[in-house]
């Protein structure tokens, strides 16, 4: 299976995700909610490693995958946290529109950070996206 049918698969999930989350977030702080829904990732994402990975290979990673890897996790916490005090106070259906814009950050910071040569399917995908979330969220 190629990239496209896991990235696929991945907005799916995300999708259901908006929903279980709004749903699990009312009545709750915020911020307890993020730490219910990290402690389930984290021991699934363990199984699924432990799972499929020698734990040999874990003890041979490089402190600057341990770094960049930490620091990608630091940035998750941080979005979601964002993201389920979003889906508090606002509607799913307006909030996770504008957490796509993600996507626009992504292929914005690509350019910058890792000097990726941006096309222009990604300047009119990026304008689309940013152009999508403004129509589904606005009121």
């Amino acid at each position: 299976m190629n990239w496209f049918f896991w990235a696929l698969l991945s907005a799916f999930f995300a999708g259901i995700t908006a929903i279980l989350a709004k749903i699990g977030v009312a009545g709750v702080n915020p911020n307890l909610a993020v730490a219910i829904r990290t402690t389930v990732v984290l021991v699934f994402a363990w199984s699924i490693a432990f799972a499929t990975v020698s734990t040999a290979s874990i003890a041979s990673l490089s402190r600057r995958v341990w770094l960049f890897l930490i620091l990608s996790g630091l940035a998750t916490g941080a979005s979601w946290f964002c993201y389920f005090r979003a889906l508090q106070i606002g509607q799913a259906s307006l909030v996770a529109p504008v957490d796509k814009l993600s996507v626009v950050f992504a292929i914005a910071l690509a350019a910058i950070i890792l000097h990726e040569q941006l096309t222009w399917h990604q300047w009119v995908g990026g304008s689309l996206v940013v152009a999508g979330a403004l129509v589904l969220a606005w009121k």
